[in-house]
């Protein structure tokens, strides 16, 4: 008698292959057992991943802060000394006018 003998027609195919694997995971599920503390030692895991996470992006933004400022400090530190046209404090032009007090009309 041959294994094709022993099995009855019906149950051939794919249906009996997932009834095998569904029966063999539920036999290999029953057999593990959880460890007592399993949840609180898996949610210690990910907040300290979370708490690390948090901190590298608060040195991340501090760094980008700090450089963008450093940056921009050096930027205006390559400006030229001398005055330049707008401030030569000639006298002359639009904003000396803008400088000088009103006179007011005497009574």
């Amino acid at each position: 008698m041959t294994h094709r003998d022993a099995t009855p027609a019906h149950d051939t195919g794919p249906d009996r292959t997932e009834r095998e694997l569904r029966e063999a995971l539920s036999a290999l599920a029953d057999g593990v057992q959880a460890a007592p503390d399993a949840y609180r030692t898996a949610r210690g895991e990910w907040l300290r991943r979370e708490r690390r996470r948090r901190l590298v992006l608060a040195v991340l933004i501090a760094v980008v802060f700090a450089l963008a400022t450093l940056i921009g400090l050096w930027v205006l530190n390559q400006a030229p000394a001398d005055p330049g046209v707008i401030f030569s404090g000639t006298g002359t032009g639009i904003g000396s006018a803008a400088s000088e007090p009103l006179a007011r009309p005497q009574p």
